[in-house]
């Protein structure tokens, strides 16, 4: 359902680039961040106790800042690499954003990860590999790109901020709420997007020949995203931020199943074979849930006059002697 909803983005931006001529990526992200201010951010703000809105930017605004900055910025320089580099690369590249996910879970999540994890993750990417063969064998990779060096260090950079704002999200969600993570990204979203959407965008803005076709996109736009922003933490509380990033690798092939219709795609047999090997890799991972670590101190137990009283009438119940017993 999240590939779905990333299939949707990814289709409506293509609709407003090719047939309108219109590159607002910043002011897509920029309606979205929005639209979860008005909804979540507001809900916050009327929360009573120690968690509404007032108190969280007392204690922890400099962190939302942080992770307000990562989302918008990832998602800006994911758009942006497709205009200097291939989208075989964007497609190969992007997919760094899985080891560092699992690198920063081990470390900030405390996940602990089995053989069958790593090789689930092996067989997905050997999926995505397939998927970038088939595009180049189907003649997708028209365009080489303007500066293939400066798309591929975007990519990278992009795909390190998707990491960090996953984790962060998967922080939030089980250690705190929901609510919190999507009210606090919707404010900060908002005020970092539209600041750089008046620096980066505003003549692309002014070019826009507004009608009802073009707006329809962007509804359309919004509210997939909107979707996807609202479900992610809900499949991430009860799953992983890598599971999640796992199984929305089939987000690309979704669109090109619907590129062939919509586009005029060419079909490949291998397209069919890379999305049943990501899915296979998906369910392997799946299949073991992840362990995590303990804190140190967590494995000493305490010893309470409980457990001694305990461990008193297990000696008496044994069938040692009443002085040995009571000695001990």
């Amino acid at each position: 359902m999240l590939s779905l909803c990333i299939c949707g983005t990814a289709i409506t931006s293509q609709y407003l680039a090719e047939k309108y001529k219109v590159n607002t990526p910043m002011f897509q992200s920029f309606l979205n961040y929005c639209l979860l201010f008005l909804v979540y951010t507001v809900m916050l703000a009327f929360q009573s106790g120690n968690d509404n809105l007032l108190d969280i930017l007392r204690r922890k605004w400099w962190k939302y800042i942080l992770l307000g900055l990562a989302d918008v910025e990832a998602n800006y320089l994911m758009v942006k690499a497709y205009q200097y580099t291939t989208l075989t690369s964007v497609q190969l590249l992007d997919c760094f954003g899985i080891p560092v996910l699992m690198a920063l879970s081990w470390f900030i999540l405390h996940a602990r990860y089995r053989v069958i994890h790593f090789i689930a993750v092996c067989v997905c990417l050997l999926g995505v590999g397939t998927m970038v063969g088939a595009d180049i064998l189907a003649g997708r990779e028209d365009n080489s790109g303007s500066d293939v060096l400066i798309g591929d260090i975007l990519v990278l950079l992009g795909a390190s901020l998707y990491a960090v704002s996953n984790v962060s999200e998967e922080y939030i969600v089980k250690k705190l709420s929901r609510l919190e993570f999507l009210g606090m990204l919707g404010l900060f979203g908002t005020i970092i997007s539209g600041i750089q959407l008046l620096v980066v965008e505003y003549k692309d803005m002014a070019s826009i020949h507004w009608n009802w076709k073009i707006a329809l996109l962007f509804v359309a736009f919004v509210i997939c995203m909107f979707c996807l922003y609202s479900f992610m933490p809900l499949v991430i509380k009860v799953t992983s931020a890598t599971s999640v990033n796992l199984g929305i690798l089939t987000a690309d092939l979704y669109s090109l199943f619907f590129g062939l219709f919509l586009f005029g795609y060419k079909f490949s047999v291998l397209y069919l074979l890379s999305f049943t090997v990501i899915m296979v890799g998906f369910i392997l991972y799946c299949s073991t849930p992840t362990r995590t670590a303990e804190p140190a101190e967590s494995s000493v137990p305490q010893l309470t006059s409980i457990g001694i009283d305990n461990l008193g009438l297990k000696l008496e119940e044994s069938g040692l002697p009443e002085t040995q017993s009571a000695a001990l």
